[in-house]
């Protein structure tokens, strides 16, 4: 059924389809919305789980943890310093083969504080063993819940998965979102019946101390199952597509790059104004395309590569930034595609919310035709920079 719906209460309208049977987050902006619509779902008897209030995004993330050991289907969902407060259990329930779904509505980090959108918050936990899958627009956002569950839950995998949307441009924004129904969801994601958990009649113990001995081959088997997921992103999504009618669950998308001779790659909502822009520069001849890249973690190496074949000028935008070094996306293309003879440039853009127009990807564009091998902040007001600000 099509629903005119803010993004928060299509997100928790998925989450609640799912069947969770444990909810915990704590309220940070502008995750709140997420939280406030599955705790009135759970208070209103719409969803059959439990909604534990917690103190802080640690105690959401032990308390999903916990619950997913003893073999409930659990969800959260957080932003920025939330995240990172929950860090340490991130790690814990990725090296604990625990597939709870988190929902994190990107923000920026401090300081200075900000609450506006970038992706430096899930991308600084991008080795935490999590999947993480990135979502242009609210409809993806819930079909890479429904169809995240799947992925993550397959006895091959039992990974935690991570769908990342941009805080306040898909939490805040209204679209019109094609919602399945219950029936349709339940056909399609079967009951959680975990391989291994607490059971009193099986005893097993999780998280145990790992020395030196072990410690290497349980960080080597997550990494081999990264292996796994890849394919498996790709076999879910043809059985979501045929449930559904919509491909939305993959690797990445390609957007009219078979014969552009400039292709930009990015992740998230920016790709919507890339394609606005993309549609203006190919009626006035110019051959560009857009790499969307979906899937982050596992990184889909050969699905980019694929992607690029035909790109003379690929042009990266980050959202984030590595202190000291580049653009996580630039960093990661530009390593992968070291051999090519194409010409690779990455852009910092849209830093704590800093709007990316379609004259800003003009520029872009441009500047990808004219400079090779670097990576630059763009818009950047240099009356603010360290130096002149001390000087004044």
């Amino acid at each position: 059924m099509k629903k005119f719906l803010e993004g928060s209460w299509a997100i928790a309208e998925a989450a609640k389809l799912c069947r969770p049977g444990v909810i915990s987050a704590y309220p940070i902006t502008p995750q709140t919305h997420i939280v406030e619509h599955l705790a009135q779902f759970v208070a209103d008897g719409e969803i059959d789980a439990e909604a534990i209030n917690v103190e802080s995004e640690q105690s959401a993330a032990s308390v999903v943890l916990g619950s997913q050991n003893a073999g409930v289907r659990s969800f959260s969902a957080t932003s920025s310093q939330g995240l990172f407060l929950m860090a340490e259990v991130l790690f814990n329930i990725a090296g604990m083969r625990l597939p709870i779904m988190l929902v994190c509505a990107n923000r920026a980090i401090s300081a200075p504080i900000n609450i506006w959108n970038d992706q430096q918050d899930s991308i600084s936990l991008r080795d935490s063993g999590w999947i993480q899958l990135y979502a242009e627009n609210n409809q993806e956002a819930v079909d890479l819940m429904i169809a995240g569950y799947k992925i993550a839950e397959d006895s091959k995998i039992m990974l935690p998965i991570m769908v990342c949307i941009d805080g306040f441009i898909l939490t805040h924004g209204m679209e019109t979102t094609d919602m399945p129904s219950q029936e349709e969801v339940d056909k399609f994601l079967p009951k959680y019946n975990p391989p291994f958990k607490l059971d009193v009649n099986n005893p097993m113990s999780f998280g145990l101390l790992g020395d030196p001995s072990v410690y290497t081959e349980a960080r080597f088997s997550v990494q081999k199952t990264f292996d796994d997921v890849i394919p498996m992103i790709n076999k879910v999504g043809k059985e979501f597509q045929s449930a559904f009618k919509r491909d939305s669950v993959r690797l990445v998308e390609e957007y009219k790059t078979d014969d552009a001779e400039v292709v930009l790659v990015t992740m998230g909502s920016l790709c919507g104004t890339i394609k606005d822009a993309i549609d203006a520069q190919r009626a006035n001849g110019k051959k560009v395309g857009l790499l969307k890249v979906v899937a982050y973690r596992p990184f889909p190496k050969a699905a980019i590569a694929q992607g690029l074949k035909s790109a003379k000028f690929v042009g990266i935008i980050d959202k984030n930034i590595s202190l000291g070094s580049d653009g996580a996306l630039y960093t990661e293309v530009k390593s992968l595609l070291n051999d090519s003879n194409k010409q690779i440039s990455g852009f910092i853009a849209g830093l704590g919310g800093r709007d990316i127009t379609i004259t800003t990807i003009n520029n872009i564009i441009d500047l990808t035709e004219k400079e090779e091998n670097h990576c630059k902040f763009v818009d950047v007001k240099k009356e603010l920079l360290w130096e002149e600000f001390h000087a004044s």
